[in-house]
């Protein structure tokens, strides 16, 4: 009886094979398309801002990297030093200004968004004016699409400089997008499976989340002592092996695809001289370890890592300061821990510079009352002579536990033009101090709204 029910099951085995051995083979299931991969993946504002980065990328394309590029405006303000067009007619030439200067380099892989130029110091004017989610969410979009090791992207920091607030806005949203492709959750249509690729009418990307590994800044900055040490730094004036001149001058004959953009201030020889300095980078993170000053792509893993997810969104301790900067100080201070990037907010005290010709800046404040019960609160400034401020010294009335955004305008007398002053401002309530704010400005129109 065994052996009967032994050749039963054996046969019934043999059946069950064969017919498992006639089902056809699944086509393979599709991969990442591999023309659009990328080692580094450049996240500026405007066309002829990837010319801050472009030094180090042309070195790595030497080494056999690749890169992409991704503006998150089209440059539709500004000066146009060649035609008349201006508005979106001139973002239309800048974007083929672009393209051709990353063509230039040897990068094909250029990516426009639809930010509109946004001429300010304000971080929170360049976001708002972008629509800060659809604008985060086409930036994962193209990380999950490009898949870098490494994001490269101006400092999320209010400095003195240029400060272009689209600058700042596009290193926000590289952090953002940083942290957030490799999540699965975050923008889920993207990593839904297309029905039917075949065929029309389809909804899902079929994306796959990524985590970059390593992300740096460079700055605008109109110094750049506090640059030093805090990151990688490459000599521009070393000669490509393969295109035989030196890197500085690869990138000057890109840079000068963008000629919309070149002025008379832009010869020659002192865009050769800016190009000849070494190029510095600020270390932002990274979930591969390595060090602060180590190569970029020191550590990096070509196959991939896995999410790693950073501490989440949470409330932030409030101070216990009755006096802080408001604006953009405050969200950088909310910003920075967000997203572990602590290290940030000891790279400079804060500062600002003139935005407008006839020297008037802003400075937003926010009073707050941390007792529980009503205050009065004086709010005075110590200011260099000969400046003026509207409104000038008041009292505010805090209810228990407010908090009160202040905005003072100032205005700097024309001789102190080219130096830097220093700006106190002090609260106080029932004859003591409760909060100080110490604000260093540059006396320069960098000829961006301030």
């Amino acid at each position: 009886m065994k052996t009967f029910l032994s050749r039963c099951l054996f046969s019934l085995l043999v059946l069950s094979f064969c017919a498992w051995a006639q089902l056809p083979q699944a086509p393979p299931y599709p991969t990442p398309d591999p023309r659009y991969k990328a080692d580094i993946l450049v996240v500026v504002a405007h066309p002829d801002d990837d010319m801050a980065a472009a030094p180090y990328v042309a070195r790595a394309l030497d080494q056999g990297k690749s890169a992409a590029v991704i503006f998150c405006t089209r440059g539709n303000s500004g000066s146009n030093y060649v035609g008349n067009e201006q508005a979106a007619s001139l973002g239309a030439v800048r974007e083929i200004e672009g393209r051709r200067a990353e063509a230039a380099l040897g990068v094909y892989n250029v990516w426009f968004l639809n930010g509109s130029d946004t001429p300010g110091q304000d971080v929170l004017h360049s976001l708002q004016a972008w629509g800060d989610g659809s604008s985060l969410e086409q930036v994962v979009r193209i990380v999950r699409l490009t898949r870098p090791e490494v994001i490269l992207t101006w400092l999320p920091d209010y400095v003195a400089g240029e400060n272009h607030d689209d600058h700042q806005a596009a290193g926000v949203l590289a952090t953002e997008a940083f942290d957030l492709a490799g999540d699965g959750l975050a923008f889920p249509g993207q990593v839904e499976a297309p029905r039917d690729r075949l065929h029309i009418s389809n909804y899902g990307e079929g994306l796959q989340p990524w985590q970059p590994q390593k992300i740096y800044y460079f700055t605008d900055a109109s110094h750049e002592d506090f640059v030093k040490g805090k990151g990688p730094e490459y000599r521009t004036d070393e000669t490509s092996p393969h295109k035989h001149v030196s890197y500085g001058e690869l990138v000057y004959n890109a840079w000068m695809h963008d000629k919309s953009q070149i002025g008379p201030e832009f010869s020659e020889a002192t865009v050769k001289e800016y190009l000849a300095r070494p190029m510095r980078y600020i270390f932002g993170k990274s979930v591969v370890g390595g060090s602060t000053t180590g190569d970029i792509m020191e550590n990096v893993k070509p196959e991939g890592v896995p999410w790693v997810p950073v501490m989440g969104h949470h409330a932030v301790a409030g101070p216990e300061d009755g006096l802080q900067l408001g604006g953009p100080w405050a969200f950088y201070r909310d910003f920075w821990p967000q997203h572990n990037l602590e290290h940030l907010a000891s790279l400079l005290a804060p500062e600002t510079a003139m935005g407008t010709s006839d020297f008037q800046l802003w400075v937003p404040l926010i009073l707050r009352n941390t007792s529980g019960s009503a205050q009065q609160v004086s709010l005075r400034s110590a200011l260099p002579s000969g400046w003026t401020q509207k409104p000038g010294p008041m009292v505010y009335s805090l209810a228990a536990h407010q908090s009160r955004p202040v905005s003072l305008f100032l205005v700097a007398p024309q001789s102190q033009k080219g130096s830097w002053q220093t700006l106190t401002f002090t609260a106080e309530s029932g004859g003591r101090s409760v909060g100080s704010v110490t604000l260093k400005a540059n006396v320069v129109f960098n000829g961006v709204p301030q």
